[in-house]
């Protein structure tokens, strides 16, 4: 039951889909963030499931992919890209610690966060057009949402927290090696199942995922001496995008996994 409801809260706080009703418990905090990859799943799914409604011949692949680029964002509720916005304002100010800080704080939208945004879409639609295009390896969109997904909710079980993160009280009481276990053994089996879905490619695309999401993390690690919602959000969005970037450049490659 605790599960449960830690999972009813995890969709509630990261995802952007109508629930019926709310749920809040701080006591269930530490689960709820275990089960950040199990909303990856049902916004993965989500995605999987619209991008193969639209890829019918009859609709045009300029704007299935406009679809598909606002797909994510509108699913999770545009919190992760709030996260990545903000960060990009304060990372490429490249002011000291303390203006950094109070950027990534700051509700109004700077000049950096839009061009990184502009930067993001453009991105995104390049490669959702290159997928709506070929239509091939579409179950790895589940497998990108999943990966990125396990990873914050690794750094949140396992990495600092700035001081003035909200994310402060998750990280004072995780869960102990259960949550960070679990979260480990998800990632691992959505590597499996993707390598048994695409072979190398299948492999290939997750990496990417995990490497690009590390990247920035250590980036934004560094700079801000912890991690935060924003931190995170930003994190998962680039592990995203260089996902969807490889699995685009990969359309047309036949890789037989030996």
């Amino acid at each position: 039951m605790r599960f449960i409801k830690g999972f009813y809260m995890a969709l509630g706080m990261f995802c952007g889909i109508p629930l019926p009703f709310r749920i809040w418990d701080k006591e269930l905090m530490p689960v709820m963030v275990t089960c950040i990859p199990l909303v990856g799943v049902v916004i993965g799914v989500l995605w999987w499931g619209l991008a193969s409604l639209l890829l019918i011949p009859t609709l045009s692949v300029m704007m299935v992919a406009a679809i598909l680029t606002v797909a994510p964002f509108l699913l999770a509720g545009f919190i992760h890209l709030d996260g990545y916005m903000d960060t990009s304002d304060a990372l490429f100010s490249r002011r000291d610690y303390v203006d950094r800080v109070r950027i990534l704080k700051d509700p109004l939208v700077g000049a950096f966060a839009v061009i990184m945004v502009v930067i993001l879409f453009l991105l995104m639609f390049a490669a959702m057009y290159s997928i709506a295009d070929m239509g091939r390896y579409l179950g790895l969109v589940v497998a990108i949402c999943i990966i990125s997904r396990s990873c914050s909710a690794f750094s949140i079980l396992t990495l600092r927290h700035m001081p003035e993160s909200n994310y402060g009280a998750m990280l004072a009481k995780n869960n102990g090696t259960g949550g960070r276990v679990f979260v480990i053994i998800i990632k691992l089996a959505t590597m499996a199942l993707s390598v048994l879905y695409a072979g190398f490619i299948g492999f290939v695309v997750v990496f990417s995922v995990l490497v690009g999401y590390a990247l920035a993390m250590r980036t934004v690690y560094k700079s801000f001496k912890g991690v935060s919602g924003d931190l995170l959000g930003y994190s998962l969005v680039m592990g995203e995008l260089c996902g969807f970037i490889v699995l685009a450049l990969l359309q047309g490659v036949d890789i037989i996994w030996f």
